[in-house]
């Protein structure tokens, strides 16, 4: 059974605004945000983006909240 059944998951990834400027550098961006999300040990839980979200199904449900903060990539 997985361990972490008991967890409501809280996922902050920032990802810097987009400016005509910056196209390159926001597909790096992007491509960096998009193998983060990827990672193994995020697929264990369902995440929630939404922190009010979060703490309304973990009131629901009785579980704990694990949050996971992330770099943004900004410069």
């Amino acid at each position: 059974m997985n361990k972490l059944v008991g967890v409501v998951g809280v996922l902050v990834v920032g990802l810097s605004v987009a400016t005509p400027s910056a196209s390159a550098q926001d597909d790096e961006l992007s491509t960096l945000k998009a193998r983060k999300l990827a990672s193994p040990f995020l697929a264990r839980v369902t995440w929630h983006l939404d922190y009010d979200l979060a703490l309304a199904d973990a009131a629901r449900s009785g579980r704990l909240i694990f949050a996971y903060f992330t770099r943004s990539y900004a410069p």
